[in-house]
């Protein structure tokens, strides 16, 4: 699946939490679960605007580093979550 497809998909409330669940990285979905609740939103729908907040905001060099984890993944859809979920919460927790 392409990047595209996969963003694209990611802005699916039901498929953004589908996804978050498989992640099988329990710490990290307890912090997503938690700035979920505090936002006041369904897991989903935060998953979905974290992804579509990296998207606009991410540097040429997030980009670079994303893409080279992505290459070297088993499973680079869910290589690319946990990398976006974990930079922008992050991101979040530091105030930008």
């Amino acid at each position: 699946m392409l990047l595209g497809d996969i963003i694209a998909r990611l802005q699916d409330d039901a498929v953004a939490g589908e996804a978050l669940f498989a992640l099988g990285d329990l710490p990290l979905t307890a912090r997503v679960l938690a700035a979920a609740r505090e936002a006041a939103m369904p897991p989903g729908e935060f998953t979905a605007q974290l992804v579509g907040r990296f998207v606009r905001s991410a540097s040429d060099e997030d980009w670079l580093t994303l893409i080279g984890r992505m290459g070297r993944a088993d499973d680079p859809g869910r290589m690319f979550l946990h990398h976006v979920l974990s930079d922008m919460l992050a991101k979040q927790s530091a105030g930008h």
